[in-house]
C-alpha cells in the first residue's frame, strides 16, 4: 500500500493512506501535547518526523534494536515498548497495530494509544538535558540506562499513561522479585512512572519537569532526595506502599483524543 503524508504546524507524518484520518487525530493530539510540555518545559521541539507503521514487523524493521530491547526489560513491559524516537523522529505504530497490541485488561489500550506522546516527552526531555539522549551515542546511552528509571519514568507520567499501567504493574509485582528502588533498567518502562506520579503528587508537575531536566553528575539517591526534599528512606517507603496498596493508584487522566474520547457517549456504552 503506497505512503501517503500529513502534516501540522510541528510534524510531519508519513502513513499508510487508510490510516490518514487516524493520523490527522494524532497530530492534533501531539501539537495539544507539545503546547502542554512547554508550560512546564523550555525547549519543545518542532520540526519532527513521525513515522506511522502499519505492524509490529516494520517498526522492528525500522528499529531493529526494539525486539533486542523488550528481551531485557520485565515481561509485563514488553507489550508497552510500541515506539521509539531518534533526534528529530519518532517511529510509532498505527492505530489497528496499536489495538490489536492491546490486551484485555483494564488500562491496556488507553496506555499503548499514549504511545506517540510517550516518544515524543522522551524528545523533549532529551532537549532539556544535555546528559540524556537523543541523540544516541555511547556516553548518552550509558546514562540512558544509568538514569532509565528517570528517562522511561517522565516520559510515562508526561504522557499520561501511569494510571493504565496498573494491572501490568500489579504483573510486575506478583512474577518478579521486589524491585529496586529507583527501579532498575529492566523495570524502569513500567515502574518508572510511579516514581514521578508520586513526586507530581506531591509536589506539582513542575517538580517533576525540574527533575527531568536536572544534572546527571551525582547519584539517584541524591536527586530524588532533592526531588522530594525528604530522606530517600521515606520516599522508598511510601513508593513501596503505594505499589503494594490496591487503593492508592495514580490519578487517571483524561486521555487526548487521538482515536477516540473517552468522555464520548460511544465510549460510555
Amino acid at each position: 500500500m503506497p505512503w501517503a503524508e500529513s502534516e501540522s504546524p510541528s510534524f510531519s507524518a508519513r502513513h499508510e493512506e487508510a490510516d490518514a484520518g487516524h493520523v490527522a487525530d494524532l497530530l492534533d493530539d501531539l501539537e495539544a501535547f507539545r503546547e502542554e510540555l512547554g508550560e512546564l518545559f523550555e525547549r519543545t521541539p518542532g520540526g519532527i518526523e513521525v513515522i506511522v507503521h502499519p505492524r509490529p514487523f516494520a517498526l522492528a524493521l525500522a528499529q531493529p534494536w526494539l525486539p533486542l530491547a523488550r528481551m531485557a526489560v520485565a515481561p509485563a513491559s514488553r507489550r508497552y515498548m510500541a515506539g521509539w524516537f531518534s533526534a528529530g523522529a519518532l517511529h510509532v505504530l498505527s492505530p489497528a497495530a496499536l489495538e490489536e497490541r492491546a490486551s484485555p485488561v483494564e488500562g491496556s489500550r488507553d496506555a499503548l494509544m499514549l504511545s506517540p506522546l510517550h516518544e515524543y516527552a522522551h524528545l523533549v526531555v532529551g532537549a532539556n538535558n544535555a546528559g540524556l539522549p537523543p541523540p544516541f551515542n555511547p556516553g548518552s546511552f550509558r546514562r540512558y540506562l544509568k538514569w532509565a528509571w528517570l528517562c522511561e519514568g517522565a516520559a510515562t507520567q508526561l504522557s499520561g499513561q501511569t494510571p493504565f499501567l496498573r494491572a501490568a504493574v500489579a504483573r510486575r509485582l506478583y512474577e518478579g522479585d521486589k524491585p529496586a528502588f529507583p527501579p532498575s533498567p529492566r523495570d524502569a518502562p513500567l515502574l518508572g512512572g510511579t516514581v514521578l506520579d508520586m513526586l507530581e503528587e506531591e509536589a506539582g508537575p513542575r517538580a517533576v519537569a525540574a527533575l527531568a531536566c536536572g544534572r546527571l553528575g551525582g547519584s539517584a539517591d541524591v536527586a530524588l532526595e532533592r526531588a522530594f526534599d525528604r530522606p530517600l528512606s521515606e520516599v522508598e517507603r511510601d513508593w513501596r506502599a503505594r505499589l503494594s496498596s490496591t487503593g492508592a493508584g495514580p490519578r487517571a487522566r483524561r486521555l487526548r483524543g487521538y482515536l477516540y474520547d473517552l468522555d464520548s457517549p460511544e465510549q460510555q456504552q
